[in-house]
């Protein structure tokens, strides 16, 4: 009780209720400034759990500042009637399609979070291998080479997941990925001309060969990243098919 008896206090300024808002601006600066000293210190410090401590600290806020940043813009589109929003440009839909690749959403989480609906994602799915200037979904450099999808592959790969953005590694998943896409679009054709769902065996006896064709083409243990990219991947690229 003494403690806070002793404690200063600030005394509050006349006619303060009409600087509250410059005044909630510089608290926030204050407290950049402080969390500032305060990772300064601790990123020199010698012990290396202070250092990973204040690494923590500061992804924890940059997420926070990045999710706020996103509220703030989606409450301004939101007021926009859905009819009358700008639509997205076609490497701008690729780009959301990869980041619903990377982070594993559903079709309705990807229309929720950017704001289209469900039909739209779909749409964008099915047209995904249209070619030409007129096509509904396009990557950002035009690829007619082997080395140039495995360039685009690290430069995304890099962007949405990091730890596998090496060139080695990104080679091994386009040649897979070249294989799972055939093996998509063969499934889709036997389900419309057959009306019934692909055959477990079949898809288990695909997905062997391309683990078995990785290995060999790599035998360092390249194939290790691709398997666990894969059997992850896999019921994705495949599932809807069944």
């Amino acid at each position: 009780m003494s403690k806070r008896k002793n404690r200063p206090e600030i005394p509050l300024p006349r006619g303060w209720p009409g600087r509250v808002k410059s005044a909630m601006l510089h608290i926030i600066s204050l407290a950049k400034f402080a969390l500032a000293y305060t990772r300064g210190w601790a990123v020199n410090s010698p012990v290396a759990r202070v250092r990973l401590k204040a690494d923590n600290e500061r992804l924890r806020q940059q997420i926070a500042l990045l999710t706020e940043e996103i509220r703030i813009k989606n409450a301004r589109i939101k007021r926009i009637p859905a009819l009358n929003r700008p639509h997205y440009m076609p490497t701008e839909r690729m780009a959301i399609l990869e980041l619903r690749a990377a982070r594993a959403w559903s079709t309705q989480q990807t229309a929720d979070v950017f704001l289209v609906t469900a039909a739209t994602i779909s749409s964008w799915m099915k047209r995904l291998d249209e070619q030409g200037a007129d096509a509904l979904v396009q990557i950002r450099e035009p690829v007619n080479k082997f080395p140039d999808f495995v360039r685009y592959a690290v430069q995304r790969l890099k962007a949405l997941c990091p730890s596998l953005g090496k060139a080695k590694i990104a080679e091994i998943l386009c040649r897979a990925s070249l294989h799972l896409g055939a093996t998509r679009r063969t499934a889709r054709r036997h389900l419309s001309t057959q009306g019934r769902r692909m055959p477990m065996r079949q898809m288990n006896a695909r997905r062997l060969s391309l683990y078995r064709h990785a290995e060999d083409a790599h035998p360092s243990g390249g194939a290790i990243e691709f398997r666990c990219f894969a059997q992850r991947r896999f019921r994705d690229y495949l599932g809807g098919l069944r």
